[in-house]
Formats: structure tokens, C-alpha cells, sequence
């Protein structure tokens, strides 16, 4: 039997990997007399992603620990965040992530029985929590709350005043759960600072707080249950982990939001001591690494390629996922997840746009912030480049475009272009074109063409989106004969502002508008 781990030991068990901890000195002098007492929260709104496994790892660290550890399911949160969960869904969505949470923590080895499992609803309606929140109300501002709330809270042009109530029941949440710490995403940092202002207000004791970095999602961005590219889900099918990972964001020696060297870092390595890159015998064969930092070396020195490491996180990640997967596949769960998640029927999907059933709609085209990584001239056409764009695939795509005319060559180069990448492939002078990149044009003569240009900061392989069409599953292909892009393109137009859009509404990347540099009026 291995001896007990010291307060040393256990601090670092503890702390390894956080981006940050409040209240150290507390955390060693507790530590020093007894077990921690922690917990972690979720609130029960989209479904548990991937991203998930980061928390989950750790409360395998606090376990090996000796901490006694609670997972709050925040059910009455989940309402409150601007309505993310509708009431009348709150139990199922709840009972959805219990057994969800139980099988990410059994496929990792996480001992059950050593957690304690709590619903929000089980105390937050209790006399006494209601009198505590009428009390907190009472000393805090609603510039305080809403800060607070900033990074965690939906925020909408008009707030309701359910997620100003937000923080100040999370704050609540460390004294009727009776623990030490709260363990969270350094999102919720706002929150745990207001918990540490506000709590000794009331007479209760600040709380040590814990909290790991965000992991970036397979856009670059937060990995987010309401951003379909960003995430893969914890049921997704082998063959839909295949096609996220083929599009994420793994741009070659690039270590900034990766979200997929993220993802090695803060759970495949964390989990299991080592990570092997599979590679075909004639690119090196098969590399064992150690360290998360040597692999992050050589990838930065492109001796790792970014389709090597996309295929082997597919392989641990179905690992992790097969038995999630084995056990929601009983009729009872199956039935559980069509319940608390309902599909919307095409016909409720359209109307929210004001759009006929049958009409096409701008999330069905998979458009793309693309870097030009090399120019050429057509060897056979003196009016066409053949560019090769990085659209955060493994290989860059090689795209032929009529620009010549328009665009000197140097002014390509490196460039971020907006490119439409699920046209079918189409010979151009005996050259494939793997899509199109996309310009604003004069509607006078004579003809005046200029890259569409997304913001500043976009990374490679970043979606662009029309504002209100954001949650779309773009077609893997689209079909010549139905004319997708055509009909479409009939209402893409280049506002007074030289903002790209569809019907009077933007084109859009998660950092802000697409826009031309002087085509008032044009037409894309």
C-alpha cells in the first residue's frame, strides 16, 4: 500500500496545470491540519462537450489528493443564464449531465463512490438560501454583479435581472455546500473575486479558489456547447470526431490557440504519461513522447505535422469516448438525450429567420478565413493564379482564381482571405480548384474586384458565418444541380460601410465583420 501523500505533495497534486490559484497560503494551511474540502460546478445547459475531460483530470488530481470533492449539477443556474434551460427541460437536462458526468469520470478511472453528487435545487430553494440571496442583494451594485457576470453570464442588450442573481448564488454556493474551495475555468475568475468581496459581508468565511486555463475550442476560440464547429460532443460518431478534427485549427508550427495540443496537453498527458504520434514508416514511423514540452518543440520546429497529430488525437480521443458512447447507447439514455435535448423540426428552424421550409439558407456554405501561403501564375492561363490557402486542414488546399487582373501577386501573399470551401472540386485549366475565394466587385465599368477581408487577429480555418445563421451545419458538398451558392449569391451585396452581407445582414467571424476596402454598393 503506498503511504499516504504529505501537504506538500498534496498541494502540488492539487495545483499542477492551474492557470491560477487565489489564496495559497489558506490552501497549505489547511492542508497542513486535514483533508480539503472542494467542489466544481456545472450548469446544466448545452451538452457536455469534449472540453469537459479538463476539469474532469483534475478532479482526478484532487481525488489522488485525499480531498473530499462534490460536483454541484447547477440546475437553477442553467434557468437563470438567460434562459438557457427552459424550465420545463431543467430535470431532464439535469439527469442528462449526472449520467453524462458519471460516464466522463468512469472512462477516465475515477472512483465514484469517493464524489459527492449535489443538484442546486436539492438547497438554493431552501428558507434560509432564499433569505441569504434577499440579504446579498442587499449590499451588492449592479455594476459589481454585472462584472461579474461578464465572462460567465450570456450578455444580451437588455439583461434581465435573473443573471445579475447569477454570481451572487454561486458565491452562496461555497457556504451552503460547506467546502474550502471552488474549482473552475479561469472565465469564472470575476465571480470567485466578487465571492471573496462579498461573502464576508454576511459573515462567512472567504473561500481558497482554483482555476484552470480555458482550453481554445477546434476554431481557435473557447471551446463553447453553442458553437457547433468549436466542440466535439461527447456521443459525436467516429466518423463526425473524424471531420471536426480534419477541420480544426491546427495551422503547421503554429502553438498558439491550438485547440488541439490544448487538449493533449491538459487530458491526453495529464491522464497517461506518455503520447504517441502515429506516423506512416516512411515520414519516421511512430514517435513516443514523455513530456507535453518536447512534443510542443517539434511541432513548433514542424518535425510533427499537423495531419499526424490530428489522426492520433482521434485515436486516444475515441478511446476516452467508446465507452461514453457504449453506455448511452441503452434504450433508456438514448431516450434521455432526444428528451431533454429536442431536435427543432427544419420547418421551427426556418421560421425563426423568416424563411420558406424550402428555401436555401446561408449556414448550408462552409466559408472560411484562408491564409495565402504561395502565389503562382497559371502556366496555361495568363488570367489565372493557383494559390495554395491554409483553411486549418493538414494540407493547404490549392484554389484557382480569375484575379490576375485585380490583384497583384505580392499583395496575396500571406494574405487572410474569406474562401468557400464545399464547392465540388472543379478543373480549371487542367488544375483542380479545392474552392473559391470570395470578392467584392463593381456593378459599373469599368469592373473594380477586391478581396473580401476578414478582421484583424482571425486564425486560419476560422468560420465565417452570416449574422442569425451562426448554429448551421454547413453541406459537406454542394450539389451543382440544386444551385445553393447561386441562390444565395443573388442577396450577397457590399453594404455603405463596405460590410459583406446576405439581406441586409452581416457577414461575420467570431472577432467582428468581414468587410471590402471601398466597394460601397458592390455586389460578392
Amino acid at each position: 500500500m503506498e503511504p499516504a501523500p504529505g501537504p506538500q505533495e498534496k498541494y502540488h497534486l492539487i495545483t499542477r496545470n492551474l492557470q491560477e490559484v487565489l489564496g495559497e497560503d489558506k490552501l497549505m494551511a489547511i492542508l497542513k491540519e486535514r483533508e480539503l474540502k472542494i467542489y466544481w460546478g456545472t450548469a446544466t445547459t448545452g451538452k457536455p462537450h469534449v472540453a469537459y475531460f479538463v476539469p474532469m483530470s483534475k478532479i482526478a488530481d484532487f481525488l489522488k489528493a485525499g480531498c473530499e470533492v462534490t460536483i454541484l449539477f447547477a440546475d437553477l443556474h442553467a434557468y437563470l443564464d438567460n434562459m438557457k434551460a427552459p424550465w420545463e427541460l431543467l430535470e431532464l437536462r439535469t439527469h442528462y449531465y449526472e449520467n453524462v458526468i458519471k460516464a466522463m469520470l468512469e472512462s477516465i478511472g475515477v472512483p465514484l463512490e469517493k464524489l459527492k453528487f449535489v443538484r442546486g435545487t436539492d438547497y438554493q430553494l431552501s428558507k434560509e438560501y432564499t433569505l441569504d440571496v434577499y440579504r446579498l442583494s442587499s449590499v451588492v451594485t449592479q455594476h459589481d454583479a454585472k462584472k461579474a457576470g461578464a465572462e460567465v453570464v450570456k450578455q444580451v442588450e437588455h439583461p434581465l435581472l435573473s443573471g445579475l442573481l447569477y454570481p451572487g448564488l454561486q458565491a452562496l454556493d461555497e457556504e451552503y455546500l460547506k467546502v474550502d474551495a471552488q474549482f473552475g475555468g479561469v472565465d469564472q475568475r470575476k465571480i470567485f473575486t466578487f465571492a471573496e468581496k462579498y461573502l464576508p459581508s454576511l459573515g462567512y468565511s472567504k473561500r481558497v479558489h482554483l482555476m484552470n486555463p480555458m482550453v481554445p475550442g477546434l476554431t481557435g476560440s473557447k471551446m463553447s456547447s453553442s458553437e457547433e464547429d468549436s466542440k466535439i460532443d461527447l456521443l459525436d460518431r467516429k466518423e463526425d470526431v473524424k471531420k471536426k478534427l480534419r477541420k480544426a485549427f491546427c495551422e503547421p508550427g503554429n502553438v498558439e490557440n491550438n485547440g488541439i495540443l490544448s487538449f493533449i496537453k491538459h487530458v491526453l498527458f495529464h491522464l497517461k504519461s506518455e503520447f504517441v504520434v502515429l506516423r506512416e514508416e516512411k515520414w519516421g514511423g511512430n514517435k513516443t513522447y514523455t513530456t507535453y514540452e518536447a512534443l510542443e518543440k517539434d511541432f513548433a520546429e514542424q518535425v510533427v505535422h499537423p495531419g499526424d497529430l490530428k489522426n492520433s488525437v482521434e485515436v486516444a480521443l475515441n478511446k476516452l469516448l467508446d465507452p461514453i458512447r457504449d453506455k448511452f447507447n441503452s434504450p433508456e439514455l438514448k431516450k434521455l438525450t432526444q428528451a431533454a435535448y429536442p431536435k427543432a423540426k427544419p420547418a421551427e428552424k426556418h421560421t425563426k429567420n423568416s424563411e420558406p421550409e424550402n428555401s436555401v439558407v446561408p449556414s448550408q456554405l462552409d466559408i472560411r478565413v484562408g491564409k495565402v501561403i504561395s502565389v503562382e501564375k497559371h502556366p496555361d492561363a495568363d488570367s489565372l493564379y493557383i494559390e495554395k490557402i491554409d483553411v486549418g486542414e493538414p494540407e493547404p488546399r490549392t484554389v484557382v482564381s480569375g484575379l490576375v487582373a485585380f490583384v497583384p501577386k505580392e499583395q496575396l501573399q500571406d494574405r487572410l482571405v474569406v474562401l468557400l470551401c464545399n464547392m465540388k472540386p472543379k478543373a480549371m485549366r487542367g488544375v483542380e480548384s479545392q474552392g473559391m475565394v470570395l470578392c467584392a466587385s463593381s456593378r459599373g465599368e469599368p469592373r473594380q474586384v477586391e478581396l473580401l477581408e476578414p478582421p484583424g487577429g482571425c486564425c486560419a480555418g476560422e468560420r465565417v458565418y452570416v449574422q442569425g445563421y451562426e448554429h448551421g451545419e454547413p453541406e459537406e458538398e454542394l450539389k451543382p444541380k440544386k444551385k445553393v451558392f447561386e441562390k444565395l449569391q443573388a442577396d450577397f451585396c457590399i453594404s455603405e460601410d463596405c460590410v459583406a452581407q446576405w439581406k441586409q445582414r452581416n457577414f461575420l467571424t467570431k472577432l467582428g465583420t468581414v468587410s471590402c476596402k471601398s466597394l460601397k454598393g458592390g455586389s460578392i
